[in-house]
């Protein structure tokens, strides 16, 4: 693998931890559009407390996600400082185009289809791990999924429970509920979403020796992901927000907490397993599983089908962004 500078070095880095703040910025609707859109916080205090368990996130949980992105997705000896560039560039370009147009795709799988496209740019189709790919692929459909059925399940158990409150004192007490709904959902985003960039990070530092023989990930590289991640999301993502937490359906406070729960639940399950699932699709999901558990017609379908179609195709845009991108560098050299 090609050595390169240190000022080369840190300018990657650089880049990874502004691919990590604009994942927090495009992604902050994930955590904080159900307790807006019920108007428990306000936006400026929700970032806050969405920030807040985004950055506090790597105490609970390990670094599976991590590990997976730097050695289960392309084949770490495959990985040089020109493919890293060429997935950030990848990632980045699609993130910014999404969060202009207002569509809430998913970072993560933009930056896995930077990666993709940056690998097989370099050494052809056998650059990919399969088996972790795949792996990530049957998550796109599955953590929407997942999410839809808790949060069925969900606003089923909680109306049953319910069903002898009145509707002022069902709506008191999930205003409260959702403060920690939104918590287990931001610490669950913070959770899988930072740990990527933590493995873009780690690899190329195992690919440039710093690492010694075996992959690891340093723990400044864990506080800086999760730094980068939180100023992201303070920064707010309001044009999804509204896509969110607005337009997909009218969210009640206790379909709020539904939607959350079942959301933290399916992240929760992802991350202890290592897999790098989207936030983006497990919320719509579970924002959908609400909506419809009050009735099919209650989910703006047109809404929700667009987003869908942004998912289908944030793989591979990104990924011919990074081939062209390495591409492009290889040409200059």
């Amino acid at each position: 693998m090609d050595a390169i500078g240190l000022p080369v070095l840190v300018g990657l880095i650089a880049v990874a931890l502004l691919f990590d703040f604009l994942n927090g910025l495009h992604d902050a609707a994930n955590s904080i559009a159900t307790i807006v859109s019920t108007r428990v916080l306000r936006p400026q205090y929700a970032v806050f407390w969405a920030a807040f368990f985004n950055f506090i996130a790597f105490m609970v949980f390990g670094l599976h996600v991590a590990n997976t992105i730097g050695t289960g997705i392309i084949d770490p000896n495959v990985i040089d400082a020109q493919v890293i560039f060429a997935a950030l560039v990848g990632a980045i370009v699609w993130n910014v185009v999404t969060w202009g147009l207002g569509i809430p795709s998913s970072s993560s799988h933009a930056l896995i289809g930077g990666l993709v496209g940056g690998g097989i740019a370099k050494a052809g189709l056998s650059a990919a791990v399969w088996s972790g790919l795949s792996k990530t692929l049957l998550a796109i459909v599955l953590s929407p999924l997942v999410g839809f059925l808790l949060a069925l399940v969900l606003v089923a158990i909680v109306s049953w429970l319910s069903v002898r409150s009145t509707p002022f004192a069902v709506d008191r007490a999930f205003r409260i509920f959702q403060f920690f709904s939104a918590s287990l959902y931001s610490l669950g985003h913070g959770g899988n979403d930072a740990q990527k960039t933590m493995g873009i990070i780690a690899v190329l530092l195992f690919s440039q020796g710093y690492l010694g023989s075996e992959f690891s990930v340093p723990f400044w590289v864990v506080l800086s992901c999760q730094a980068a991640m939180a100023l992201g999301t303070l920064m707010g993502g309001w044009r999804i927000v509204r896509t969110m937490g607005l337009r997909i359906t009218k969210l009640t406070p206790m379909q709020g907490f539904c939607a959350e729960t079942g959301g933290a639940a399916t992240l929760f399950m992802a991350t202890f397993l290592g897999v790098p699932v989207s936030t983006t699709h497990t919320i719509t999901g579970s924002i959908v599983g609400v909506g419809a558990a009050r009735r099919l017609s209650a989910v703006r379908w047109n809404v929700a089908s667009s987003i869908v179609y942004a998912w289908v195709i944030t793989i591979p845009a990104s990924a011919i962004v990074a081939a062209l991108a390495y591409w492009a560098v290889a040409f200059v050299k």
